[in-house]
């Protein structure tokens, strides 16, 4: 029977358990790696001698052999080593969470098997200008764009536009007296330009307002496309970014289909990264135009698959994962 190693952590949420149904049906099984709970409850071992290979996971269960696995999902690696600072000289700290991090991401890395999602992978996808350049390369229509940390540079481009949006191109939050605030796409005018000058110290990404008619959220796994949309300007809070009131709309979204050229476009973008997973933001504009905004190479999909019959896009991922639908080989040695 093939082993399919999930590499989550154990807040996350049910697609893990919809994922892992679907690959027992197809005669696999399901090893899960809580990554919360290494060092302090699992143990990672990874042995060459003999002149061979041979890795271990020790849960508080059980023992599972990790060197003939199949497949690996790298899905989430939140709150490694969760527990540790509590449990050592807070000296040692720093250092042996650098070597924790260090073997995790080796291994992961290292695995020589089909991977959905690799530390590497979501390294490479972080970076935001090279998404929207390939995306301009492959011919998909963006939005104006800046990325600096020049006032100057930045207040020309929004007298330019008029109309621009600032954002982030991380998960980026304020923690304030213990408040996680999340930052999140804002419109900047010229009201705005004398606040400029702290983007010495942090650069930012400044895009010109695409006008709405849906946006659009598409999740693509190996070469199934599941796209919605949604009327993101019906929330006064989600006119600029339909996060802000991203709970009051996650049954609103519709799925929909994308033109041909578009759809295509996408995948082509999939196989440029060599990825099978993406989730792409998109902005259709009252002209009908298709704006690229970004790829997410760990977005969520729950709140999507719930609205598709049998949790779809959860079958997807297990097909993939099992060799039962088309993928890209990105295996260590291939």
């Amino acid at each position: 029977m093939n082993k399919i190693l999930i590499i989550t952590h154990t807040a996350d949420n049910f697609s893990i358990e919809k994922v892992t149904e679907y690959i027992e049906k197809n005669n696999c099984e399901v090893i899960r790696f809580d990554v919360d709970v290494y060092p302090l409850q699992n143990k990672l071992s990874t042995i060459f001698q003999d002149g061979e290979w041979i890795s271990y996971l020790e849960t508080p269960e059980t023992k599972h052999r990790l060197d003939d696995i199949s497949a690996i999902w790298y899905r989430r690696a939140y709150n490694i080593g969760k527990g540790l600072k509590e449990e050592m000289d807070s000296k040692f700290y720093g250092a042996a969470m650098g070597e924790i991090r260090n073997t995790l991401f080796g291994f992961f890395e290292s695995v020589d098997a089909y991977s959905l999602g690799k530390p590497s992978i979501y390294r490479r996808l972080d970076s935001k200008e090279e998404q929207l350049k390939i995306a301009d390369k492959l011919g998909l229509t963006i939005p104006a764009t800046c990325l600096t940390n020049n006032p100057d540079e930045a207040r020309k481009f929004i007298l330019k536009h008029q109309n621009v949006v600032a954002k982030m191109q991380t998960g980026f939050a304020i923690y304030e007296n213990g408040v996680e605030n999340v930052v999140f796409t804002n419109v900047v005018g010229e009201d705005k330009l004398e606040e400029l000058d702290s983007l010495l110290y942090c650069p930012m990404q400044f895009q010109q307002m695409i006008q709405k008619k849906k946006e659009l959220r598409i999740t693509i796994v190996g070469r199934d496309v599941y796209a919605f949309e949604i009327d993101s300007q019906q929330s006064e809070d989600a006119k600029v970014d339909w996060r802000k009131d991203g709970v009051n709309l996650i049954d609103k979204w519709n799925r929909t289909e994308l033109p041909a050229d578009v759809e295509s476009k996408l995948l082509e973008l999939l196989d440029m990264y060599n990825v099978d997973y993406g989730a792409i933001d998109m902005i259709v504009s009252p002209e009908d135009e298709y704006y690229f905004i970004e790829i997410n190479a760990a977005g969520e999909f729950f709140w999507l698959d719930n609205l598709t019959e049998g949790n779809l896009i959860s079958k997807s991922i297990a097909d993939v994962l099992c060799d039962k639908a088309p993928r890209r080989n990105n295996e260590v040695m291939a």
